[in-house]
C-alpha cells in the first residue's frame, strides 16, 4: 500500500518513516498535516510552502480574496471540501486547499462553479478560520473564543449618561460577538493597554494593544466579526451604527472587575470598513509626585514651581508623553483644602475629591476658552487648563496667572524652552510671557525595566512583561524655572540657543542627562532612551541649524567667511557695518555667533562688542573679532572687553572654522 501523500512531503523534510508511523492513505488530511507538522517542526505556513513545492503549485494569500470568487461557490460545497474560494477568471477558478490529491474536489468544484478549478495550497486550520470569516460570522467569533481559551468573568456593566446596561454571563453566553468585544476590553485591561486599535484589512483585520507607549498585537480577526465588534463598541459609545461614511467620536463607562474605567472612542472609515481605536482611562489612577520616581533635583524644582501663588507652569511634550499625569499628581500636592482648585479638559482622565474639573463640550458652546471666562468668576487660586491650543486660549490664561492666579497648563513642543517660542508663534508678546511664566517642564516617557527579570543574566523577558524586558515607564523630564536673568532674556527675543545657555546656567539639567541618570540605575536601559529621545533630547542649539551673523564692510573677507560657514551648516546673515548688525540684532532674531570685523564705518567693532555685552539678550552670545591690525596688546584688550575670540586677517580657512566651532561649544557648556 503507497504512503500518504503527506509522509512523502514529510520524508523531504526529513521525518523518519518511524516518526510518521500510524498514518495511513485513509488519515484525514487535517489529521495528517498536524502530525507531519510536529514532527518536521514545521509551522503551518512552512508545511504549506513545503506541500506546494511537491505538487508545484502556488501557496494561498488567504488574505487576498474576492468577493465575485465567493460568490461562484456555494458554502456546502466549500465545506464538505474545505476549500476556500480566492479568486476568478472568466475560466479559472483559484481555491485554496490543504488536498490537491482529492479529485472528487476537482470535479464538484468545476460543476458548481462553471470553471476550471485551479489549486494553491493553505493548512487546513487556516481554510477553516477563512471559511468560518466568510460564511458564518458567528461561528469564526465562537471559533476565536475557543482558540483564546478564556476562563475569565465576562460579564461587563456599562454605564450610559441615561441608562445602565447589565449583560449577565447567561446573556454574554447568548452572544458570541459581546463576549468577543468583552474579552477584548478585559484582556485589555489585563495588560494594561492604554489604548485598543482594530484595525481591518481586506478579509481580516487585526487587535492590537498600546502597552507602555508600544503597540503589541493582541489577535486576529476575520472582517465580518471585527465589524461585529466595532458595531458593538459603537453601541456602548452612543454612536450611530448605522452611519460607517464618517468619523465619530463616543464614550462611555465601564466598570470591569472591581474599578470603572471610562472608554473614548473614535471610529473612522476605511476603504471597506471602520477601524476603531478606543482609549482606557482609570479616573482613579493618578499619581502623586512621589510616585512618579522622580530624581530629586526635577522633583525639587517642581515643587519651587508649584510654590508660587501667580504665574503660569507649562509641562510641554508630544501625546502620550505623561502630561496629564504630571498635572495630576501636582494638583493632588496642592489640593490642601485651602485652595479653590479648578480645571478645565478635554477630557477629564482622572477624578480627584475636591477639586472643580469642567469637561469641554464645544456642542453645548464649553470651549477652553469659554469655560477659563466662567472660571475667572469663581474665586479660583489654581487653574489647570489641559491644554493651550489657540492664542484666544493662551491670552485669557496669562491674563489669569497675571492676576493672582496659579496656571497649570499643557503644550505641544520638544523641549522646556520651546513653550517660549511657541507661545510668542501664537501671537503674545514677549514681555508678557516673561512676566508671566515661572517655568516649564519638558517630558517624555520611558520603558521602565521589569522588576522580574530585568538587569538579569541570560535572555530577557518573562511572562510578567510578556517577553518584552519591560513593564510600566519612566518620567524623563528637563525642569527650566524662570529666574530674573531668563526672564530678562524671554523680554530681549532671545533665541532657543541662548535661552537653552540661560535655563541650563540657572539650574536645568537636559533630558538626556536625566534619562542617562535613570540608566546607571537601572530603572531603563540605554536603547530605551535612544528610541524615545532620539535627537529630542539634544539642545536646541545642537538640533536646529546654527546661525551666524556675519559684520565686515569688506565684501571679498565676506565672501571668503560665508562659504566657509555655510559649508559647514551655517545659515549666514550680512551687515556691511556696526550700525546694521545692531539694527538685526534689535529685531529679537539673535544668532548662534557673531564674527565681528575691528575697523568698520559708521560704528566700529569696539562700540558694537561694548553694546551687545552690555544688553542682556546678547551677554552671553559667543563674538568673534576680525581684525587686519597687528597692534601689541589688541588681542589681550579686545578679550578683556568680551570677545571670545580674535582672527587675524587674512582668514586661514581651517583656523577660522575651528575657533567658531570652539567659541560655541564654550558657551553651550557654559
Amino acid at each position: 500500500m503507497a504512503a500518504h501523500w503527506l509522509v512523502q512531503v514529510g520524508a523531504r523534510l526529513g521525518v523518519a518513516e518511524g516518526d510518521l508511523a500510524g498514518i495511513t492513505p485513509t488519515t484525514a488530511v487535517p489529521e495528517a498535516w498536524s502530525r507531519v507538522a510536529a514532527s518536521a517542526r514545521q509551522s503551518d505556513a512552512d508545511l504549506a510552502a513545503a506541500v506546494a513545492r511537491h505538487f508545484r503549485l502556488g501557496v494561498a494569500d488567504l488574505t487576498h480574496a474576492e468577493d465575485r470568487a465567493a460568490k461562484l461557490l456555494p458554502e456546502a460545497v466549500a465545506r464538505r471540501h474545505q476549500v476556500f474560494p480566492l479568486r476568478e477568471t472568466d475560466r479559472d477558478l483559484v481555491v485554496a486547499t490543504s488536498d490537491p490529491t482529492n479529485l472528487e474536489a476537482e470535479q464538484d468544484l468545476g460543476f458548481a462553479s462553471g470553471r476550471r478549478p485551479v489549486f494553491e495550497i493553505a493548512a487546513p486550520a487556516a481554510i477553516a478560520v477563512a471559511l468560518d470569516g466568510r460564511y458564518s460570522p458567528d461561528r469564526a467569533v465562537e471559533t476565536l473564543l475557543r482558540a483564546v481559551g478564556n476562563e475569565h468573568e465576562l460579564a461587563v456593566e456599562v454605564v450610559a449618561e441615561k441608562h445602565t446596561e447589565n449583560i449577565a454571563a447567561s446573556e454574554v453566553e447568548a452572544a458570541p460577538v459581546v463576549k468577543l468585544a468583552n474579552l477584548i476590553l478585559h484582556e485589555a485591561v489585563a495588560q494594561r493597554a492604554s489604548d485598543i486599535h482594530i484595525e481591518p484589512g481586506r478579509i481580516g483585520g487585526q487587535v492590537r494593544f498600546r502597552v507602555d507607549g508600544v503597540m503589541r498585537e493582541f489577535m486576529p480577526l476575520p472582517m465580518p466579526a471585527l465589524n461585529r465588534v466595532v458595531s458593538r463598541l459603537k453601541i456602548i459609545g452612543g454612536i450611530d451604527i448605522a452611519d460607517r461614511l464618517r468619523p465619530h467620536d463616543g464614550k462611555t463607562r465601564l466598570r470591569i472587575g472591581d474599578r470603572v474605567y471610562d472608554l473614548r472612542i473614535s471610529t473612522v472609515p476605511t476603504r471597506d470598513a471602520e477601524k476603531a481605536v478606543l482609549r482606557i482611562l482609570d479616573p482613579e489612577g493618578a499619581p502623586s509626585l512621589d510616585q512618579l520616581d522622580l530624581p530629586a533635583p526635577e522633583l525639587g524644582r517642581i515643587r519651587r514651581l508649584l510654590g508660587h501663588r501667580d504665574g503660569i507652569v507649562l509641562v510641554t511634550g508630544p501625546t502620550g508623553s505623561g502630561k496629564t499625569t504630571t498635572l495630576y499628581a501636582a494638583l493632588r500636592e496642592l489640593a490642601t483644602g485651602e485652595v479653590n482648585i479648578m480645571t478645565v479638559e478635554d477630557p477629564v482622565e482622572y477624578e480627584l475629591p475636591g477639586i472643580t474639573q469642567i469637561q469641554v463640550e464645544p456642542k453645548r458652546a464649553v470651549t477652553f476658552a469659554s469655560a477659563l471666562r466662567a472660571i475667572l468668576r469663581q474665586d479660583p487660586d489654581v487653574i489647570l487648563v489641559g491644554e493651550i491650543r489657540d492664542l484666544e486660549t493662551a491670552e485669557i490664561a496669562l491674563r489669569a496667572s497675571l492676576t493672582g492666579h496659579l496656571v497649570l497648563a499643557t503644550l505641544h513642543t520638544n523641549d522646556a524652552v520651546g513653550a517660549i517660542a511657541r507661545l510668542a508663534d501664537m501671537g503674545l508678546d514677549r514681555s508678557v510671557i516673561a512676566n508671566a511664566l515661572r517655568g516649564a517642564v519638558a517630558q517624555r516617557l520611558a520603558r521602565r525595566m521589569c522588576s522580574a527579570c530585568g538587569g538579569k543574566p541570560g535572555p530577557v523577558g518573562c511572562p510578567t512583561c510578556a517577553g518584552t524586558g519591560y513593564r510600566g515607564r519612566v518620567a524623563i523630564m528637563e525642569v527650566a524655572v524662570a529666574g530674573k536673568e531668563v526672564q530678562e532674556a524671554i523680554a530681549a527675543g532671545a533665541n532657543a540657543g541662548v535661552l537653552q545657555r540661560a535655563v541650563v546656567a540657572a539650574g536645568m539639567r537636559p533630558m538626556r542627562e536625566v534619562a542617562l541618570e535613570h540608566v546607571r540605575g537601572s530603572l531603563t536601559t540605554a536603547a530605551e532612551v535612544e528610541r524615545v529621545l532620539g535627537e529630542a533630547a539634544e539642545s536646541p542649539a545642537a538640533a536646529e541649524q546654527p546661525q551666524a551673523l556675519l559684520v565686515d564692510d569688506d565684501g571679498v573677507v565676506r565672501t571668503m567667511a560665508r562659504a566657509l560657514l555655510e559649508k559647514q551648516g551655517f545659515a549666514v546673515a550680512e551687515a556691511t557695518d556696526g550700525v546694521t548688525a545692531l539694527e538685526r540684532l534689535s529685531g529679537g532674531a539673535v544668532p548662534d555667533v557673531v564674527v565681528l570685523d575691528l575697523d568698520m564705518p559708521r560704528l566700529g567693532g569696539r562700540e558694537v562688542l561694548r553694546r551687545l555685552r552690555a544688553e542682556v539678550a546678547t551677554a552671553g552670545l559667543p563674538i568673534i573679532v576680525l581684525t587686519g591690525s597687528d597692534t601689541e596688546g589688541l588681542e589681550v584688550d579686545l578679550m578683556e572687553e568680551g570677545a571670545d575670540d580674535y582672527i587675524r586677517k587674512p582668514i586661514d580657512p581651517p583656523r577660522f572654522i575651528a575657533r567658531v566651532r570652539a567659541a560655541l561649544r564654550r558657551a553651550a557648556s557654559a
